[in-house]
C-alpha cells in the first residue's frame, strides 16, 4: 500500500513537472509568434484642459514594452524588456521577434531598453539599441549597439559602448539615446544603486555619456586627458536617467531622472558639471529616512535640478512637441509617468516651464515611453505584461 502511494505521488509530481514545462514552452512559442492586426481598434475619449483627446490602442499584447521608434513607412519598432525587438505595422500587426538582437540581462529593471533610428537611417537603415549587457558572475551593465535593420533580422550588429565596471544588482540601468545633430550621441544610464559611484569619475555609473556616432570619444569631451576620469563622461552625479531629448528649437540637452522617494528631476546637463546625487537630493530613502550621504538640497559646486517634483511621478521617456503652430500643444515637453499612471505635458516658454498637465489619468496606465510624429500625433507605450502602443490625437484647435 505504501509503495502504491509513493508511486502515485511520484506520478503526480511528474505530471505537474511536465505540465509546467509545457506551459513554459507554450509561453515561449507565444512570445515568438507574430500577432495579427486587431480587427477593430479600441478608442478611448479622454478629457484634457484643451478639449477631448482621442486615444487609440494601435497594438496590444506587448510584454513590458520599453521604447518605440517611429519608422518612415508609418510602422514602428518596439523593444520588449525581456529581450525582443518587434516591428509593429501601421495597422497594429506585430511581427515575430527580429533575429540577431544582442543578448540581454533580463532581470529586475534590466533587459532590452531604448531603440532609436540613426540620423542617416533613410540611407543606412541603421538603428541604435541600449540594453543591460550580461557580465561575469551574474553582473551586468548598460551597453549600446548599432545594427542594420532588415525585414526580419538585424545585421552588422556592433557594440559601441559598455558601462564599466559591470556590477551585481537588478536595477538602475537607465537608458535613453539621443543625437545632437552635430555628430554626437548622448547615452543615459543609472548608478546601479551604487550611490557614490555617481560621484566617482573613474566609473561610468550615474553618468551622462557623449560619444561620436561610431562610439569613439570626442576630443572636446570635458574629461579627455585626465588619468582619474573616464573620457566618455559629459556630466555626472545622476541617479537613474530614463528620459532624454534634444530640444529641436535650440539644441539643448534635456534629461529627467528618478529620485529615490520624491525628487524626480529634470536637468539641462552641461559639460563637466556635477548634478549632485547622492550628496544632494530632494528625495528620501524608501525606508522613509534621510539618505545617509545627503547633505541637503543644495551644495556649492553642484547643480540644482532645473525642475523638480517633490512627489515622484516616476519619469520615463521624453519628447518635445514643437513646430505645430496651430496646435494648443505646440512648445510642449511630454514625459511618461509610471507610478502616476499618466502622460505629463509641460508647457514651455522658451526653456522656461510655465505649466503642467497630466493626461490619460482616467486610464491609469503606466506610461513607459513617448514619441511625437512629424504630423503632430503623440505615441506612447504602457508598461505591462499586456503592454499597449497608443496613438494620442491632440485636441482640436478652437
Amino acid at each position: 500500500m505504501t509503495f502504491d502511494l509513493r508511486r502515485g505521488a511520484l506520478a503526480a509530481a511528474l505530471l505537474l513537472s511536465l505540465a509546467a514545462c509545457q506551459q513554459g514552452n507554450d509561453a515561449a512559442a507565444a512570445a515568438a509568434a507574430p500577432k495579427p492586426a486587431p480587427t477593430q481598434a479600441t478608442i478611448h475619449a479622454v478629457p484634457s484642459e484643451l478639449g477631448e483627446l482621442q486615444v487609440t490602442e494601435v497594438a496590444s499584447g506587448l510584454e513590458h514594452p520599453w521604447a518605440v521608434a517611429l519608422l518612415p513607412d508609418g510602422g514602428f519598432l518596439v523593444t520588449e524588456r525581456p529581450g525582443r525587438l518587434r516591428r509593429v505595422g501601421a495597422d497594429g500587426a506585430i511581427s515575430a521577434p527580429l533575429k540577431n538582437v544582442p543578448e540581454v540581462w533580463a532581470q529586475g529593471q534590466g533587459g532590452l531598453l531604448d531603440v532609436v533610428l540613426a540620423p542617416d537611417f533613410a540611407n543606412s537603415q541603421r538603428i541604435y539599441l541600449s540594453y543591460a549587457e550580461p557580465g561575469p558572475d551574474d553582473s551586468a551593465g548598460t551597453a549600446v549597439a548599432t545594427a542594420t535593420l532588415g525585414a526580419d533580422a538585424l545585421s552588422d550588429v556592433k557594440r559601441i559602448y559598455q558601462q564599466q565596471p559591470k556590477l551585481v544588482g537588478p536595477n538602475h540601468f537607465g537608458s535613453r539615446i539621443a543625437f545632437d545633430g552635430k555628430g554626437h550621441v548622448f547615452i543615459t544610464q543609472g548608478e546601479r544603486q551604487q550611490r557614490m559611484a555617481s560621484q566617482e569619475l573613474d566609473k561610468l555609473q550615474g553618468k551622462l555619456v557623449r560619444l561620436n556616432l561610431d562610439g569613439s570619444v570626442p576630443a572636446d569631451n570635458p574629461f579627455v586627458g585626465r588619468n582619474d576620469a573616464r573620457a566618455e563622461i559629459w556630466s555626472y552625479g545622476h541617479r537613474n536617467m530614463q528620459s532624454l531629448a534634444i530640444d529641436p528649437r535650440t539644441g539643448t540637452v534635456w534629461e529627467a531622472e528618478h529620485g529615490p522617494r520624491g525628487g524626480d528631476e529634470i536637468n539641462l546637463p552641461q559639460a563637466g558639471k556635477n548634478y549632485g546625487w547622492p550628496i544632494v537630493t530632494h528625495g528620501i530613502d524608501y525606508s522613509g529616512l534621510k539618505i545617509a550621504e545627503a547633505e541637503g538640497k543644495e551644495k556649492p559646486g553642484m547643480e540644482p535640478p532645473y525642475h523638480v517634483w517633490e512627489k515622484s511621478p516616476a519619469l520615463s521617456g521624453m519628447a518635445f512637441y514643437t513646430g505645430h503652430a496651430g496646435s494648443g500643444w505646440n512648445d510642449s515637453l511630454f514625459l511618461g509617468a509610471l507610478s502616476d499612471g499618466s502622460l505629463i505635458r509641460l508647457s514651455l516658454d522658451g526653456d522656461k516651464i510655465v505649466g503642467e498637465e497630466r493626461l490619460l489619468k482616467p486610464l491609469g496606465w503606466r506610461i513607459r515611453d513617448v514619441r511625437v510624429s512629424a504630423d503632430g500625433k503623440v505615441y506612447a507605450l504602457t508598461d505591462d505584461s499586456d503592454g499597449k502602443l497608443l496613438r494620442i490625437e491632440p485636441p482640436k484647435a478652437k
